[in-house]
């Protein structure tokens, strides 16, 4: 028996705002620490993994593991029914194969329920390991998204680049380039328009810009974005989820074909 209560309904709503581009069907796992998710993007390019914890919700219960395969698009579409004020609660029987999703109005006077079936789809877990990067930023998520945006028009690919003298978003195309630089900015009255910069090495990697883009799908769930980074690793864009988890997106790196592959 599993049956998850979120006072919160609107951050579900834009959990699968974030999603359902990338990611069009998925096993979510229930079990007594969270729900989670870990899943590829269809052309198997970009990671994402979702955490909401127990004690985020005003009422989790979940006798054994569970996992329930979704299509992300229907999911979504029964979430939209929902007010962004509502209460949601998840339930599901163990060997069943529908999810029911309950909305509750603020005021209790309306309560609507959807039933879904659910899929059978085969995943394997993917093992993400600890990886210590060797540049971390941690910079305004609307920032982040505006550069990502504005590059597009220019060009394909991102180069992330970060030394000493902050953090530069470059690109190229047919019409020319551009380059954004960021410099560490630690505003101490206003936290979530800081700009941290951590960096053990200098680092470099190009990127697609239509996978970041997609990743800032997430960021109404989040004022500020970390984007961890080191040489020969996928970047990790991770988004806070409230007090209660994390969306992150992992992305491997574009290598250059006309570029020496050696670090020199």
């Amino acid at each position: 028996m599993l049956e998850l209560r979120l006072v919160q309904g609107s951050l579900l709503k834009k959990v699968m705002e974030a999603l359902k581009d990338l990611v069009t069907e998925a096993n979510f796992d229930c079990s007594a620490s969270g729900f989670s998710l870990q899943a590829m993007d269809s052309s198997h390019v970009a990671l994402v993994a979702l955490l909401l914890r127990a004690e985020g919700f005003e009422h989790y219960r979940c006798d054994r593991n569970m996992s329930m395969g979704m299509n992300l698009g229907n999911m979504s579409k029964m979430l939209r029914c929902a007010g962004n004020d509502d209460i949601i609660t998840i339930k599901g029987d163990d060997g069943g194969d529908t999810v029911t999703f309950m909305f509750e109005s603020p005021t209790q006077d309306k309560i609507s329920d959807f039933e879904m079936k659910l899929m059978d789809i085969e995943s394997e877990h993917l093992g993400i390991p600890e990886a210590d990067y060797h540049a971390i930023v941690r910079m305004p998520a609307a920032e982040f998204t505006r550069i990502c945006k504005d590059l597009s028009s220019i060009g394909d690919t991102v180069v992330i680049s970060v030394t000493k003298e902050g953090v530069k978003f470059s690109t190229r195309g047919d019409i020319g380039t551009a380059n954004v630089v960021l410099r560490q900015n630690i505003t101490i009255d206003k936290p979530e328009e800081a700009i941290v910069i951590e960096m053990n090495e200098p680092v470099s990697l190009t990127f697609a810009l239509r996978y970041m883009n997609s990743f800032t799908k997430a960021s109404p769930l989040s004022s500020t974005v970390t984007i961890s980074l080191s040489n020969e690793l996928p970047v990790a864009v991770e988004y806070k989820i409230a007090e209660m988890g994390y969306i992150r997106f992992y992305l491997a790196p574009k290598i250059e074909e006309d570029e020496d592959e050696t670090n020199v």
